[in-house]
């Protein structure tokens, strides 16, 4: 797939809408990076960061011809200060809600952590506007088959009554990508 870095934006910075858009977003130390190089089978196209946090701009991808995949600052722990932090948070914010373009979220969870408090708040937000949502549990090559079973149906029990999809995703095995690139097309084209 031909992938090309359009570039790193803040809330003043955005460009103008053209393609449609889907937007990845998760936990600092979720694999944000790994689910976007495994996802465009391009490896090192998003840079993945020796400690968590490493992304603090909305960075877009234009994959193939006209999509935009848009990998959102990750939430939870970072060693960014409290300042920076409120201002990915505007930035996010931003972003979500004024996007028409924006045809789906996909919302990345560890599988052997999900969902934490700071994931069923994002969650609910997600929730609350109004936009497809996707979860995609990642890691799951970190657990024995039956024990991802196991875990998925934790998942989906907790998501009961929620307009919620969701995939089990490994980026070291690709377990999951043609499930999420499913996932994608369809909202992109509805």
């Amino acid at each position: 797939m031909d992938v090309e870095f359009l570039g790193s934006f803040t809330a003043e910075t955005l460009p103008a809408p053209e393609y449609p858009e889907v937007a990845i977003g998760g936990r600092s130390n979720v694999g944000k990076s790994s689910f976007l190089n495994t996802l465009t089978g391009r490896r090192g196209m998003a840079r993945v960061g020796s400690k968590p946090g490493m992304t603090r701009t909305i960075n877009f991808f234009l994959c193939g011809e006209r999509r935009i995949l848009v990998d959102l600052p990750g939430y939870g722990y970072s060693r960014a200060s409290r300042s920076e932090q409120a201002r990915w948070a505007k930035d996010i914010e931003f972003y979500l809600t004024g996007r028409g373009n924006l045809k789906g979220i996909v919302l990345l969870g560890d599988l052997r952590h999900f969902p934490t408090a700071s994931d069923t708040e994002a969650l609910d937000w997600f929730l609350s506007l109004g936009i497809p949502l996707l979860v995609v549990l990642t890691k799951s090559d970190k657990l024995k088959a039956g024990e991802v079973k196991r875990r998925r149906s934790q998942v989906s029990g907790a998501l009961k009554g929620k307009p919620i999809e969701f995939a089990v995703f490994s980026a070291k095995t690709g377990t999951g990508k043609k499930e999420v690139w499913g996932w994608i097309e369809k909202v992109m084209s509805g």
